[in-house]
């Protein structure tokens, strides 16, 4: 309203200073005629009512030349109109536009930048330049989330909302399978304390302790021999020998549970055999020949646990229910045929392996050539592994000397020169450390 009362005001008294620019000041004469010569102002009514209706507005000038004013001669009095148009909608709209944008701009925080410069006699210029807002800077300022937070939000609110009852869930299969539940917590406590300690003892070398063998067999042994009593209606051994338990009825979990049990009491058996190796003197069997023995002896349990299984997966698939009927039948014989034959590729995986460890247990490859006793003497008769003198020396690639079955032992979890860490061999034989795998056959 009063930006309408300012412009109305204009339109009655003009200022001076814009019609002044209208006609520029080139030369003397022009001047000089410019203030002879009268001029009049008048708004033209039809562009005043066009300009009320939102056209635009114009300025009619009217000029008398009166006679004599050239010089005496006889010239009519003349008169002459001149529209000049002052103002039209555009630019003044825009003005007014202007001001309301910015006003919507700082409540929507859109930026965007409107110049806009008038002179009178018809010469406007305007200018805009919009700044580009990149769609999730704008989504992060409008403070709305992206899709993959609200989906993360709406499952943390569902696993929130849930969560109650999950625990409830697992309260009651805790409840109904505890007596599985807490033999299976005993068999990995179990494993992984006798496989560290033979580990260590297979270490210590002439110093490990044959007490400490003793009391792994005895351990090992009471531990097997107290689950299968324990269970002994559900005959679990049977399945040592590739024979089905009496487990009734031969459910899901039922199957997994044997398959658990069986598969570490075959580790408990080859850490068992392991624990005897350790017992035998080192002049019957030597560390080098105790670390393929490990080998091979891993190498056999890992095929025997892999074959294990396979007779109760294969009961279970095939087994159906007489509402079942034919089709049942047809689909279990179709599904233990697959399991089968992804059974035998698994088996031609490990072979290769297998293979591998028999040739480097006939073979009896050693790390080295033997060191003459110049070598030795060069070096010190002192092995830098055991601290003592050399017994059979073995000199490595890069010519450091070390006793054969302290740089066999190295070799077994590392490839590289213990002093100068030269690439010696291209991999490390696993296993010769007596180390057992924790990995769980289960199918």
């Amino acid at each position: 309203m009063k930006l309408q009362t300012q412009y109305d005001r204009w339109l009655i008294h003009p200022p001076s200073s814009p019609m002044q620019n209208l006609f520029p000041r080139s030369d003397s004469k022009r001047t000089l005629k410019s203030r002879e010569s009268p001029t009049v102002m008048q708004p033209n009514s039809s562009e005043l009512g066009a300009h009320q209706a939102g056209h635009g507005l114009s300025l009619t000038l009217l000029t008398r030349t009166p006679a004599g004013a050239t010089g005496g001669s006889a010239v009519p009095e003349t008169s002459g109109e001149v529209r000049v148009p002052i103002l039209s909608s555009g630019p003044w709209e825009s003005c007014r536009g202007g001001a309301s944008s910015r006003r919507s701009r700082a409540s929507s925080r859109t930026s965007s930048h409107s110049h806009s410069h008038s002179h009178c006699g018809g010469h406007q210029h305007s200018h805009s330049e919009p700044s580009e807002v990149d769609p999730a800077d704008a989504d992060l300022e409008s403070g709305e989330p992206s899709t993959s937070f609200l989906e993360l939000r709406y499952l943390f609110r569902w696993v929130q909302k849930s969560l109650p009852f999950i625990i409830i869930l697992c309260a009651k299969l805790v409840i109904q399978h505890a007596l599985g539940l807490a033999v299976g917590v005993g068999l990995f406590t179990t494993f992984l304390y006798v496989n560290k300690n033979i580990q260590t003892q297979v270490f210590l070398q002439d110093r490990r302790s044959k007490i400490e063998c003793i009391w792994l067999l005895l351990f090992l042994a009471s531990s097997t021999l107290l689950l299968y009593y324990t269970f002994l209606t559900e005959t679990l051994y049977y399945c040592l020998i590739f024979l089905n338990p009496a487990v009734e009825p031969l459910g899901f979990w039922e199957v997994l549970w044997v398959v658990g049990v069986t598969n570490f009491t075959l580790k408990f058996l080859i850490m068992w055999f392991k624990c005897l190796i350790l017992l035998l003197p080192s002049n019957l069997v030597t560390y080098r020949a105790q670390g393929r023995w490990y080998m091979l002896t891993e190498e056999v349990g890992q095929v025997y646990q892999a074959v294990a299984p396979t007779p109760l997966w294969f009961r279970y698939l095939v087994t159906y229910q007489k509402v079942d009927g034919n089709t049942g039948l047809t689909l279990g014989v179709l599904l233990a045929l697959v399991y089968f034959i992804l059974k035998l590729l698994g088996l031609y995986g490990q072979w290769g392996s297998f293979q591998k460890t028999v040739r480097i247990f006939l073979s009896g490859e050693h790390t080295g050539a033997a060191a003459t006793r110049s070598q030795c003497s060069e070096a010190g008769d002192i092995c830098p592994i055991c601290q003592a003198e050399y017994r059979d020396p073995r000199a490595l690639l890069c010519q450091h000397i070390f006793c054969d079955e302290c740089i066999a032992l190295w070799f077994n979890r590392e490839k590289m020169c213990p002093l100068c860490r030269t690439a010696i061999t291209d991999k490390v034989h696993k296993w010769r450390d007596g180390a057992t795998s924790p990995y769980l056959q289960i199918y």
